[in-house]
């Protein structure tokens, strides 16, 4: 009898350790579900593309957020790709917290449920829907070329030879490679060719050309980004000019790993309802007049 008591009183304990370790694995059959059980929806965006997702230095975390230690909070981050965030999390009922991994390891896929799903200005292509399934696109932006204001440069043809700078696995640098293939993009979406001869410099992020242009970096003459980057570049004082012309137009959606362990059909399916309903009762259009000044969510015609 002592024996068995002995036997039950560690069971009891084991029960109550894994408890307190936050033990009892999920019931979810899929990521929805897991968003639900633990209150929280995990969404990546980056913290250095202003005004699309940049760090709030006023914010101050509250302490009874859900958000993991190692995450930030909606009053950490702010900008037009947080505010879509926090609209998706207010659509599932649960709090939005943000991760920052760096761009090259959202594109690659294979996430390792180490976040939900992406918003973050992501171009729906056609290499990347090989890892990543994409939303509805939310908002869409032309690319453009900006140079630094004193290097003497006024239009596309004019850079060839020269070194630019572009975010490491965007978009924007796949331009610059000449890889239309691993751009994956129309045709009809793709307005100029690539300067011949361009040296391509990558960056963490191509706010960071702007960044080092205004630092006084000289090795990359100028940069390729959304137009929307460099009007807030120029609103901030850098020393840069936005040469005339789009270079190719991106329809921008949210992200889903492809290898997630729990699947993501339901919650993609939740995201498309929460963006058409934003797009037909007015919300994008209100965040991007409030970030971009323009409307920038209606589809290219």
């Amino acid at each position: 009898m002592k024996k068995l008591f002995a036997i039950a009183s560690l069971l009891v304990l084991a029960s109550l350790v894994l408890a307190a370790c936050g033990g009892g694995a999920s019931q979810a059959s899929d990521l929805l579900g897991a968003i639900n059980e633990r209150g929280y929806i995990l969404i990546s965006t980056d913290p250095n593309y202003e005004p699309q997702s940049f760090l709030n230095t006023e914010g101050k975390r509250a302490s009874d957020t859900k958000c993991p230690s190692d995450t930030l909070t909606t009053a950490e981050m702010q900008g037009f790709d947080v505010d879509v965030a926090i609209a998706v999390g207010d659509a599932l009922g649960v709090e939005t917290c943000f991760a920052t991994p760096g761009w090259d390891l959202l594109t690659a896929g294979n996430w390792a449920d180490k976040w939900d799903m992406s918003v973050g200005s992501m171009t729906i292509t056609t290499s990347r829907q090989q890892v990543l399934d994409f939303s509805v696109p939310y908002y869409y932006t032309p690319a453009v070329v900006a140079v630094a204001a004193d290097s003497g440069f006024d239009s596309l043809e004019s850079l060839a030879g020269q070194a630019l700078c572009a975010g490491v696995s965007t978009t924007y640098e796949l331009w610059l490679d000449n890889d239309m293939e691993g751009l994956g993009l129309p045709e009809s979406s793709i307005y100029a060719k690539v300067p011949a001869g361009v040296t391509v410099v990558p960056l963490d992020s191509d706010q960071e050309c702007a960044q080092s242009i205004a630092s006084g970096r000289t090795d990359f003459v100028g940069y390729v980004t959304s137009g929307t980057v460099v009007d807030a570049n120029l609103a901030a004082g850098m020393p840069v000019v936005k040469l005339e012309g789009v270079v190719f137009s991106e329809d921008l959606a949210a992200a889903f790993d492809k290898a997630s362990t729990l699947t993501t059909a339901t919650l993609l399916a939740k995201v498309n309802e929460t963006f058409t309903a934003m797009h037909k009762d007015g919300t994008l259009s209100a965040l991007s007049n409030q970030w971009f000044g323009m409307d920038i969510t209606q589809a290219p015609k």
